[in-house]
C-alpha cells in the first residue's frame, strides 16, 4: 500500500512551503491539514503545541501518509522532537515526522559572511530557542539574534500585506533587529507565513541582506531525504492529487488560500477532538 505525503501547518502558513514541495516534486500525492480552529499556536504552551500537533499528525496517518511534514515553525520547535522520539516508537515506528527548522539552519552558515543572522518568527518559535540550538550545532561561530513579529501574522490574514498599514509594522521590525546588529547579513523569516511579505521586506531592507525563505528550502531538503531514504519513496504515492483539510470553516480556508496557495482549492472540514 502506498500513501499521500502529508503537509500539517496550525493555519495558512505552510501552504507556502506546500506549494514549493508540489513546484520541486509535483508527481506525489499530498494532503494538506490546517489546524485553523485552534490557531494560532505561537503562544501556547509546550504541552498543549505538543498534543495538538500529536493529533493532527495521527489524523494524517488515519488518512494513509506514511510521511508527514511539520511545515509550521511553533509545532517543529515545540512538538517534533517529542514525537520522533517518544510518540512514534509506540504508536506508529513505521511512519515518519519532518520539520522545517533543521532543513533551515543547515543552509544558514553557508550564507552568512559576517557569522551575524538574524531570525524573524513568532513568540513562540522565539522562545522555543530551536533556531540558536540547532544552528549553533552546525555552525558555533555564528551568532543568532532573534525578533518575535506579532502583527505580521494578522496582518497577512486580513489580506493587509501589500497595504500602506503594512508599512509601519514591516519597518518597525526589521528597524528593531538591524538596531539591535547592525552587521547582519541573513536573515531568515522563521514563520511560514511571513513569505507573503517578501515584497515589503525587501523594500525597507537593507542592500546586501540575504532574505532567506522557507519554502524552497523545505523542498530541496525533503527532495533530498527521499533520494536517501528509498525505502520511503517507493512507499509514496504518485497521481498529482491533493487534498485540503481545515479544523474550521471550509469556506474561510478556501478563501484565504488564494494568498498563501496562489490559487483558491477545494477544502474538507475535520473534527478536532480537543
Amino acid at each position: 500500500m502506498t500513501g499521500p505525503i502529508g503537509v500539517f501547518d496550525s493555519g495558512y502558513g505552510g501552504l507556502t512551503v506546500l506549494k514549493e514541495i508540489i513546484a520541486a516534486l509535483p508527481e506525489y500525492d499530498y494532503i494538506y491539514l490546517g489546524d485553523n480552529a485552534r490557531a494560532p499556536y505561537g503562544n501556547r504552551g509546550f504541552e498543549t503545541i505538543h498534543a495538538y500537533t500529536l493529533e493532527c499528525v495521527q489524523h494524517l496517518f488515519s488518512m494513509g501518509c506514511p510521511l508527514v511534514i511539520l511545515a509550521c515553525n511553533t509545532a517543529s520547535a515545540k512538538a517534533l522532537r517529542t514525537i520522533q522520539q517518544k510518540d512514534l516508537p509506540h504508536i506508529a515506528p513505521d511512519r515518519r515526522v519532518l520539520g522545517v527548522i533543521r532543513p533551515t539552519t543547515e543552509m544558514v552558515g553557508t550564507l552568512t559572511q559576517t557569522g551575524e543572522v538574524g531570525i524573524l518568527a513568532t513568540q513562540g518559535t522565539v522562545s522555543s530557542q530551536s533556531y540558536p540550538i540547532e544552528i549553533k550545532k552546525f555552525f558555533p561561530h555564528v551568532n543568532v539574534h532573534q525578533l518575535a513579529c506579532p502583527m505580521w501574522v494578522p496582518l497577512i490574514e486580513n489580506n493587509e500585506a501589500d497595504s500602506e498599514g503594512a508599512d509601519y509594522f514591516v519597518k518597525k521590525y526589521l528597524d528593531q533587529i538591524l538596531a539591535g546588529a547592525p552587521d547582519i547579513d541573513t536573515l531568515v523569516l522563521a514563520c511560514t507565513h511571513y513569505p507573503i511579505l517578501t515584497r515589503k521586506i525587501r523594500q525597507f531592507l537593507p542592500g546586501g541582506i540575504t532574505l532567506l525563505s522557507q519554502g524552497k528550502i523545505v523542498a530541496h531538503s525533503l527532495k533530498d531525504y527521499l533520494q536517501r531514504h528509498p525505502e520511503m519513496e517507493v512507499r509514496l504515492s504518485k497521481g498529482g492529487r491533493r487534498k485540503f483539510f481545515t479544523t474550521d470553516d471550509p469556506l474561510i480556508f478556501e478563501k484565504l488560500t488564494q494568498i498563501f496557495f496562489g490559487e483558491t482549492v477545494k477544502t474538507e472540514y475535520l473534527e478536532h477532538e480537543m
